[in-house]
Parts: C-alpha cells; sequence; structure tokens
C-alpha cells in the first residue's frame, strides 16, 4: 500500500522532540506523504508549549515543500469522564485533535473506567482519533472501544512507535492484533500513524505494517492511501459537512 499521509507527528514545540515544522514538512515531501499532522502534546504534558501556541495556529502556511498541513494537537485524556485538556472554542479553530492516554496526565484505572473515559472522548466532535490505544498500562474493552469508534466516526490509531523494539508501551502487539481483528470483524478504519518525534521518523511504518500484514487486515479499512477519505471523516465529525 502507498502510504500517502501521516496525522501523528511532533516538533521541538513538545519539548521532547527535536526538529521544526519546516523540517518536518520537508521530509514528508521527500517521502511521499501528502498531508501530515502537527500534533504537538496538550497543555498537561509536562515540558510542552504554552496554551498560546495552540491558540497561534492559524498563521502557519499550510502548505509547505507540497504538503498539506493539519496542525492540531494530541490532547490529554484527565479523567474517566473522559475530559480533554483543551476546550471549544480553540479545538474547533484547529484542523486535528488526537486523544491519547499517558502516564503524566492521568492516573492508568481498570477496565471499566479506561474504557468508559475513551468511549466518551470518542463522543466529542473534535477529537478526530483515539491515539495509542494499545498500551497495556491502560487496559481496555476493546469489543466496546471499537463498536464506539463504529458508532461515532473515530479513527482508531495503529501507531508505529508503540510497536517498534524500543517501544515503552508493554503488550501493544498484542493488545493492537485484538483491536484490529475487531476492527475487521465491525468494519472499523484505521489509520497508521508514525508518532514520529524526529522528522527522520515521519512516514516509518515499518513495524505496523508488519502486524498488518500478520492478520491479513483489510486495505479498504486503512486509510493512510485516502487523503480525501480521511478528510472527509474528520470534516463529517466536527459538523463541517
Amino acid at each position: 500500500m502507498e502510504y500517502l499521509l501521516d496525522l501523528h507527528t511532533h516538533t521541538l514545540a513538545s519539548g521532547h522532540a527535536y526538529n521544526t515544522i519546516t523540517e518536518m514538512a520537508k521530509a514528508a515531501a521527500e517521502k511521499g506523504i501528502k498531508l501530515l499532522g502537527i500534533t504537538e502534546h496538550s497543555i498537561k504534558m509536562p515540558g510542552t508549549c504554552h496554551l498560546f501556541y495552540f491558540s497561534n495556529l492559524k498563521v502557519v502556511e499550510r502548505k509547505q515543500y507540497g504538503v498539506q498541513l493539519l496542525m492540531g494537537a494530541e490532547l490529554n485524556v484527565i479523567d474517566y469522564k473522559g475530559t480533554i485538556d483543551l476546550k471549544s472554542p480553540l479545538l474547533e479553530e484547529m484542523d486535528l485533535g488526537i486523544a491519547s492516554f499517558h502516564v503524566p496526565c492521568i492516573s492508568p484505572g481498570t477496565i471499566e473506567e479506561n474504557t468508559h473515559a475513551a468511549c466518551c472522548v470518542m463522543e466529542n466532535p473534535y477529537v478526530s482519533i483515539l491515539g495509542h490505544p494499545d498500551d497495556a498500562r491502560f487496559p481496555f474493552d476493546y469489543k466496546q472501544l471499537v463498536r464506539k469508534a463504529k458508532e461515532t466516526g473515530t479513527i482508531l490509531e495503529l501507531n508505529n512507535n508503540s510497536i517498534s523494539p524500543d517501544s515503552f508501551r508493554p503488550n501493544a502487539k498484542e493488545n493492537d492484533r485484538i483491536m484490529l481483528k475487531l476492527c475487521k470483524e465491525y468494519g472499523v478504519e484505521v489509520v497508521v500513524d508514525s508518532d514520529a518525534h524526529t522528522a527522520a521518523q515521519i512516514g516509518n511504518h515499518q513495524y505496523a505494517e508488519e502486524i498488518l500484514q500478520e492478520v491479513e487486515f483489510p486495505e479498504e479499512l486503512l486509510l493512510n492511501d485516502k487523503p480525501e477519505k480521511i478528510l472527509e471523516k474528520i470534516n463529517r465529525k466536527r459538523g463541517r459537512l
């Protein structure tokens, strides 16, 4: 499959990534990426950018080196009600919202608590993607998760970083197998993201590709070669269509 998009990446503004927006866009162009998401860690993540960074995203050129940029945030789930750490109208002004569970921002709960929080956050129209839902520190009921994604039009992420050999997320590969098999069963679409923290990592989907082949995941449920379709899904959920 031709990978034309990578929607989950970070620049040095996130505090623990190492390239600029311009460097990331140039690297994406060199790798054939047509649609690039720049999703800095949101404000509850230690060391990340200030609220003003997100409120000023309107000044960023949305086309660089022939690559269309989606400027947004990797939002933090901060409680078991599915609250995230940025609110409207700021969320409405951004191009893309990914919501993720991070240990610095929320303590891992029970399967029931984590699943309830994830299902609630997927009801938010400005959360387009549920980020790396494979971290065993945050156990989920994957059947509920997949059903909720289908109901709300939320895209589930297969995160290449999670399953790389140096990943700090335990049992991610095993959890991704479970999630992908359920996505096949229920017809739920998935996006593969690099979660790049350097320009060199953009478009690196090596480990994700291996697990997709292993579970024989159907290409029609993968969105990485369908930039127009993923933009339509994002805009539809946000009420723009």
